[in-house]
């Protein structure tokens, strides 16, 4: 009681002991807004019925479907209203399937792709497909956020078209749906492993995967299944960073030049960590001998 919205969706509030607090309906003659307020205060107000508004705020009606995000889900119904006003509003069980879409499409800018299923390969895919991008450029699509919201026709159809409600767009398998962008048509796409592989095999025989999140792609290997390599592993023609792990996995160097490493930073490596991890090789020469996954003991 007191508070009314206008048409425009502007609140307006009338002050304490008004005889108009408890009408329906009332067209404004004065109103105005105190700075900070969100809410407008009338002035100078006169009765009348909805009948009266309705002819009075003709140009103002609108009857029809609205289907819109809202609450984190697709909200369909269908509505009459003058302006910001409603006047009646029913559940929609059959909307139209291009509003749906485009509701959906309102999810996604609003809420982000997590909305879709994401997992772990699919992300790495992802962040493959952009290294690609940011360094040799096209065939290789741009798959970032702005980028995938302006081509959702090329690589999310027909599934968006079919999606209903949010739950819908939760089942939808974003790694199927990315690999409709990779550039088939010029042939690049079979050289995805190979300019990007999601694995690099050490002399160890080991397969490490490669994190492409960074500026730069990251080899996080333990440094015994390195030795004998004298050259940074390259993807796309990039050298990859390599994290040199201890035998228990924790960060002994990082280099890009893993030639530069052997000849000076391993020696300060070597001196730190071989009297903590003994039952473990530290040759003084790694490049000259066999890499292993194991201890010295086990080798033998």
């Amino acid at each position: 009681e007191g508070a009314f919205l206008m048409a425009s969706g502007t609140g307006a509030e009338l002050r304490e002991g008004s005889g108009l607090r408890s009408a329906p309906w009332l067209a404004v003659a004065v109103a105005d807004r105190p700075a900070h307020s969100a809410s407008a205060r009338v002035r100078l107000a006169a009765v009348i019925d909805e009948d009266t508004a309705r002819a009075a705020a003709g140009h103002l009606r609108f009857a029809g479907e609205e289907v819109h995000w809202a609450g984190g889900d697709v909200v369909a119904r269908r509505v009459e209203r003058l302006g910001a006003v409603e006047l009646s509003v029913r559940p929609l069980k059959q909307p139209a399937p291009g509003l749906v879409r485009e509701a959906l499409m309102e999810g996604l800018r609003r809420e982000g792709l997590g909305l879709l299923r994401w997992t772990r390969e699919t992300g790495q895919l992802r962040e493959r497909l952009a290294f690609l991008h940011r360094e040799l450029g096209e065939p290789w699509p741009d798959v970032s956020r702005g980028a995938l919201l302006e081509r959702t026709e090329q690589w999310l159809e027909p599934e968006l078209s079919r999606a209903r409600r949010r739950s819908d767009l939760a089942r939808i398998d974003a790694g199927q749906a990315l690999r409709r962008l990779l550039p088939w048509a010029t042939g690049e796409a079979v050289r995805l492993d190979e300019l990007a592989p999601e694995r690099i095999e050490v002399p160890s025989g080991s397969r490490i995967r490669v994190e492409y999140g960074g500026a730069q792609p990251v080899l996080a290997v333990k440094l015994q299944e390195l030795f004998g390599l004298r050259e940074t592993p390259r993807v796309a023609g990039v050298p990859v960073l390599v994290h040199l792990l201890s035998p228990a996995g924790r960060p002994a160097a990082v280099t890009a030049d893993l030639a530069s490493f052997w000849q000076d930073g391993y020696r300060a490596v070597r001196a730190e960590l071989r009297g903590r991890y003994p039952k473990h090789p530290w040759p003084e020469d790694p490049t000259t001998v066999e890499a292993t996954r194991f201890t010295k003991r086990a080798r033998r």
